[in-house]
């Protein structure tokens, strides 16, 4: 609905124009009304009404007056003047300003009525062609925004202003579902960010191949999303918005048509979501391997090779050269530059070809190999590559199992053999349980029977122990120790720190320089 203000110093004409119009029938409604120019110009500018109904001369501000100061704020609305002067200079200065009509004193009930039904009509298309003239905007505004994330754009064919999209800094965010069965995104990425995006000045989102794409604008937006980041460096609790979502995001960009760099990195990384590890819900630009130095594409002479060796380990009983193998395997397909697809069908060749190996060599054995038809399709469903591993793992133990190895008393040397490798990664007792063919709880239990700690104090003890040593050696600073011995958050390695050698890191680097220094004047 439409809203119309009155202005006049007589309160019986303000009275009077609101009952002799059916407004109602003209979708229109009184938003206000004022007795004085000075209170017109006010509540006009704050209630910005489609129609201004006022007299010219009022107390306090001219009604002319009151027009060219609207007028210089910015006020578009349709004005109709009321007077009870029909001087041909007040019309004049009237038509200057974009007044409507210019109607005298007393008002023809007939000629008002007649005049409110044509700025009625005159409103109803002006709005249907903005709403045309914004439908065909955002959709050329939709096609540009994928001509840049593409690198395809003319620099020269857009104005960066009028379409929002200047801003000192940019960077690409893509997401989809987490959990891959869910059709509909449970949060607006506003939401997430608690940012505001009137008028898109904050980010721009698009879909493209059916993946939700937002451009960050501005190093307000990129701070906001760093900080969202930050909140969630640890795997995200269940429900939260991170926990719904999987999302990938590019380098920061200091030009607009440097944006498709950032988006390449981004589409790039969803490729990669199968290499991420339990619970992992985004990927950084960092994360990309390094193509120009590493494999351009899968070795398949490396079918033979992981074959012969797994199978040998195998028939050895050695969980410990297994998993380092398949750890070495996952390493070496993470450089590759094939598809998913690809990596899918080689795993699963190596598979039957172990199959067939071990089928062969102990053809008496119960073995229990799934048929070649279901390794297919298992290996096929699978979203990640330690769904992957931890498949083959469980194979593999099974079949030890079946030629002959019934003890299970090695399986604790071989736990704290992958923790000792892997401590660096986010690795938890839910994780490694599967891998050896428990539930965690049992597992959990007879670790800490058998350690004589739990599993997340051993695993602590193991990462402070390096970190000491990295600390000793004094070639990368704290926060970098922290990372490199499993910790994200630098915050929560000091206080491991502390809690097992008694000391915050600097201070323990602090005390060991001191020695260091001190036996080396005693030895010159």
């Amino acid at each position: 609905m439409e809203t119309v203000f009155i202005a006049d110093d007589e309160q019986v004409i303000r009275e009077g124009l609101k009952y002799i119009v059916n407004w109602k029938s003209f979708d229109f409604e009184i938003c206000g009304d004022a007795s004085n120019g000075e209170e017109a110009l006010t509540r006009i500018l704050s209630l910005k009404p489609s129609l201004v109904i006022i007299d010219i001369r009022m107390p306090k501000m001219h009604g002319i007056d009151v027009i060219k100061e609207l007028r210089n704020q910015g006020f578009t609305g349709k004005i109709i003047i009321i007077s009870g002067y029909s001087d041909f200079k007040y019309a004049q200065q009237a038509i200057r300003y974009g007044v409507d009509y210019y109607l005298t004193k007393p008002v023809d009930e007939d000629e008002l009525i007649d005049i409110i039904s044509q700025i009625s009509s005159s409103l109803q298309d002006e709005k249907k062609t903005s709403q045309v003239l914004l439908h065909y905007q955002e959709k050329a505004k939709k096609e540009i925004l994928d001509d840049i994330i593409s690198g395809n754009a003319n620099t020269s064919l857009i104005n960066t202003d009028e379409l929002h999209l200047d801003a000192e800094v940019y960077q690409v965010v893509i997401y989809e579902q987490y959990m891959r069965d869910r059709e509909t995104m449970p949060y607006q990425f506003s939401e997430l960010l608690r940012v505001t995006n009137n008028g898109s000045y904050t980010f721009e989102h698009i879909e493209k191949d059916g993946k939700n794409i937002i451009i960050l604008k501005g190093q307000y937006a990129l701070d906001k999303f760093q900080r969202f980041l930050d909140h969630y460096s640890t795997p995200p609790q269940k429900g939260s918005p991170l926990d719904t979502l999987f999302l990938t995001y590019g380098t920061k960009v200091y030009s607009l048509f440097d944006i498709h760099i950032s988006y390449n990195q981004a589409h790039r990384l969803i490729a990669r979501r199968f290499f991420c590890t339990p619970g992992q819900h985004t990927l950084g630009f960092d994360a990309l391997p390094s193509y120009e130095i590493k494999n351009a594409s899968i070795d398949h002479s490396k079918l033979d090779e992981y074959c012969t060796a797994i199978s040998d380990y195998i028939q050895a009983f050695n969980r410990k050269k297994i998993i380092s193998a398949l750890a070495e395997l996952s390493d070496y397909l993470y450089s590759v530059r094939d598809d998913i697809g690809a990596v899918k069908l080689f795993l699963t060749d190596l598979f039957l070809r172990i199959k067939e190996h071990i089928s062969h060599i102990y053809s008496s054995a119960p073995l229990s190999f799934p048929s070649n038809s279901d390794i297919i399709a298992i290996i096929d469903r699978k979203f990640y590559l330690y769904e992957i591993t931890t498949f083959f793992t469980a194979q593999f133990e099974a079949v030890m199992n079946a030629i002959g190895n019934s003890s299970r008393d090695s399986i604790l040397d071989d736990i704290i053999f992958y923790i000792d490798h892997n401590y660096q990664t986010n690795i938890k007792l839910e994780t490694i349980a599967p891998l050896f063919g428990y539930n965690s709880a049992y597992l959990g239990k007879i670790f800490s029977k058998a350690v004589g700690e739990n599993f997340n104090n051993y695993v602590d003890g193991i990462r402070i122990k390096h970190a000491k040593q990295l600390i000793i050696e004094n070639k990368l600073k704290v926060y970098e120790i922290s990372e490199a011995v499993g910790y994200k958050n630098v915050d929560y390695f000091h206080k491991k720190f502390k809690k097992y050698v008694g000391q915050s890191p600097a201070e323990y680097r602090k005390l060991h320089c001191l020695e260091e220094d001190s036996d080396e004047t005693e030895n010159n």
